[in-house]
């Protein structure tokens, strides 16, 4: 029985993530530019972002005035219900920027420190994909009615179709590059689409293998990994570790654990 607070949660997210992925899938500007930087001059932030934070936000706290906020752009809030909302308005901002499609908003609520609903809308595909923990994982389609996600049968290693990311610190990004160069020999191939909540999404449906990257936050991570969890993947950080800013994995049975090891091998953890 899924618990009827978490169905409420869910209803809540599912219509918050509607409201901003309208918001910049309609309100993008033709002059869209940068607002400000944060790790690096290429980590960027846009106005659109800070504004669909605030949608975010507002319509929660209207509904939900004592939870608490974690959110990308600043939302910062303790709360006083056990439930915190964990937010990321645009992941894949970049690509918003650029003009490519793969982006989408990302909304968890934790119940005392464990995620139990999350959404990620992707409005340039159609595509809203959510989950409540202990009761699988679905996704609906602009082309088709609500359907229960599943994770692909598990390949041989050598066959497994891989995602990634890159972070905006060069030194960072430069060792990651390295370890892309000696996974791509062990594996069918590589992809780098530039939104994690994407990626585990899509791991979620079947579309990857596996996805793993380092440096992410817990807005990039919350909603995703129990979207791929509820779908039969398996996740994780270092051997005996959760995803963690160090590094998060997500994949398949059968591939989790052979990436995995080959990622601690290779130092993925480390710049």
């Amino acid at each position: 029985m899924i618990d009827p607070l978490h169905t409420d949660l869910l209803a809540l997210a599912l219509e918050a993530a509607r409201r901003a992925g309208e918001l910049l899938r309609d309100g993008r500007p033709a002059d869209l530019a940068v607002a400000r930087t944060k790790s690096s001059p290429i980590d960027v932030v846009t106005e659109m972002d800070i504004a669909a934070e605030k949608l975010i936000t507002d319509l929660i706290a209207g509904e939900r005035p004592d939870d608490g906020f974690l959110g990308e752009e600043g939302a910062s809030t303790e709360g006083t219900t056990g439930v915190r909302w964990v937010i990321d308005p645009l992941d894949g901002t970049v690509n918003y920027l650029y003009g490519l499609p793969t982006w989408s908003v990302s909304i968890a609520a934790e119940q005392d420190g464990e995620t139990v609903v999350g959404v990620v809308a992707i409005p340039m595909r159609g595509e809203t994909f959510h989950a409540v923990r202990g009761g699988g994982a679905r996704a609906t389609g602009a082309w088709e009615g609500e359907r229960e996600l599943a994770c692909r049968p598990a390949p041989p290693l050598s066959e497994a179709l891989v995602s990634t990311g890159f972070n905006y610190v060069l030194a960072t990004r430069s060792h990651q590059a390295e370890v892309a160069h000696r996974l791509i020999p062990l594996l069918r191939d590589i992809r780098r689409g530039g939104s994690a909540a994407v990626d585990l999404c899509d791991l979620a449906a079947g579309r990857l293998d596996g996805y793993y990257e380092r440096g992410l936050h817990p807005w990039d991570l919350a909603a995703g990994d129990l979207i791929a969890r509820e779908a039969g993947a398996l996740t994780g950080g270092r051997p005996g570790e959760r995803p963690a800013h160090a590094l998060a994995i997500a994949a398949t049975p059968g591939v989790f654990e052979p990436l995995q090891g080959l990622l601690e091998d290779f130092g993925a953890w480390h710049d």
